[in-house]
């Protein structure tokens, strides 16, 4: 863990940009804005271009801030609509996320704050300006967040094309058994993970390392714990690598939480904790388990209002079929120490890296809105003086006290009525991730399922 909560030293200055792209070494530079679902949109821009006006800012659409996993248009956003007309949204480089791309030839990347087309003001229901609106709230109390995200996935037999006119059909991992820390069967992988690392290293995320996870097929990816904002950059940048060399290599992945009913899930777990004065905030030398009075308050919070943020850590329909006993997916919302059962885990105890495991998302997730709603219900915590529980011992399954939402309706129901996210991100925030929520089940709910054709065709 870091001494002390700071920014990463940038991988590439715009100076450095600037006389690569006179060498002629870089050629295209992605200009890329985060959307609601955690997925790079943007431009490619030939390099001279912008370096010499883009740098400054370009647009896009205001409907990349309003659709569906389908890029669909649906009703019913406040923020834009068809009667609106869907004007633009200002895309303004932020030169600090500058970063090769080693995968792609002469390609760099930066990530783009969206600010109104108008005002200049950030959009508030952007997701970067969601997280840096909570980390904001923790600088006027004198803190800083540390973070880190594990990325879970799949790797597949053949590629996405492959799969997609197959009909998703067939699907086969590329191993044949449960790869957990098996060393041989990962050698297989590493024609795909080997080029991942070292190329996400090149590109300034500190990688630490990956290994096989509980399933055929299955990978983690590990990122080094870093500031809150630097983590959500770097989980987003990687996922987006993975998906990229992966098919450069003739494979899918998939972060899907759950592809098939008799496999297990993936997740995407966040530790956390807060700082203050170069120091971990969360640690007390003189309590059992090293948790200050701070860190319990902001564990009582984030157990309070779980139901209150579920959405953003399982914010589709299939998110919620992760969340089975025995999976090692989590299906309570209670703490314990050093147990992979509860929904919550305290890990480091007694260290001065003492921290708290949120292990309910799933790889679905949207690292800026996961970690700046897990940070809401902290400070919620902590402003309320709230106290924290005692800690659960034994098997988490075993129990029906504090159970996560079981469906995306329930999620949605209780998002829509939680006080705590309203005052935290505002209404016109949570109404629009509320209607993000009213979209999908709308979309699920008009489908006719494989499920549905091969149990009544013949039978009903």
């Amino acid at each position: 863990m870091p001494a002390q909560p700071s920014a990463q030293t940038p991988a590439l200055s715009f100076d450095d940009l600037k006389r690569q792209v006179k060498e002629g070494t870089v050629d295209t530079v992605l200009a890329a804005l985060v959307d609601m679902q955690g997925r790079l949109m943007g431009k490619r821009f030939h390099a001279e271009h912008f370096i010499e006006s883009a740098w400054e800012e370009t647009h896009c659409c205001n409907y990349l801030l309003a659709t569906d996993l389908e890029m669909a248009t649906p009703e019913g956003f406040a923020s834009t609509s068809w009667e609106a007309g869907y004007g633009d949204y200002v895309m303004q480089p932020d030169l600090s996320t500058l970063r090769p791309m080693p995968w792609l030839e002469g390609t760099v990347l930066v990530l783009c704050d969206v600010v109104d087309h108008h005002t200049h003001e950030p959009v508030p229901h952007s997701p970067r300006a969601m997280l840096k609106k909570q980390l904001a709230r923790l600088e006027k109390m004198g803190m800083s967040a540390m973070m880190a995200t594990e990325l879970e996935f799949f790797l597949f037999e053949k590629s996405f094309d492959e799969i997609r006119k197959s009909g998703y059909r067939d699907l086969a991992p590329i191993s044949g058994y449960n790869e957990d820390y098996n060393l041989f069967q990962t050698t297989k992988e590493e024609h795909v993970m080997r080029p991942l690392r070292n190329h996400l290293r090149s590109a300034g995320l500190p990688i630490e390392c990956t290994k096989g996870e509980a399933e055929a097929g299955q990978e983690e990816l590990n990122i080094k714990y870093a500031a809150a904002l630097d983590t959500a950059d770097f989980h987003t940048i990687a996922k987006h690598a993975v998906k990229e060399i992966a098919w450069q290599q003739g494979h899918a992945v998939s972060f899907l939480p759950k592809w098939n009913k008799n496999r297990v899930g993936s997740s995407s777990h966040v530790h956390q904790s807060l700082w203050k004065d170069g120091e971990n905030a969360f640690f007390d030398k003189s309590d059992d388990l090293g948790m200050s009075q701070l860190m319990k308050h902001y564990m009582a919070g984030m157990l309070k209002y779980a139901p209150d943020y579920t959405y953003f850590l399982a914010p589709y329909i299939n998110s919620y079929k992760r969340f089975v006993k025995g999976t090692f997916a989590p299906t309570r919302t209670i703490w314990s120490v050093d147990n992979r059962t509860a929904g919550f885990r305290l890990c480091g105890e007694g260290t001065k890296g003492v921290r708290v495991e949120c292990r309910v998302g799933g790889s679905d997730i949207n690292p800026y809105l996961a970690m700046a709603v897990q940070l809401a219900a902290g400070i919620a915590g902590i402003e309320e003086k709230l106290e924290l529980a005692p800690p659960f011992k034994g098997d988490a399954y075993s129990g029906d006290e504090g159970m996560i939402p079981t469906n995306l309706r329930d999620a949605y129901e209780s998002l829509k009525g939680s006080k705590m996210l309203r005052r935290a991100l505002g209404d016109d925030v949570v109404d629009h991730y509320a209607r993000a929520a009213e979209v999908e089940i709308e979309d699920f709910e008009a489908a006719v399922t494989d499920y549905e054709i091969a149990r009544g065709f013949e039978r009903c």
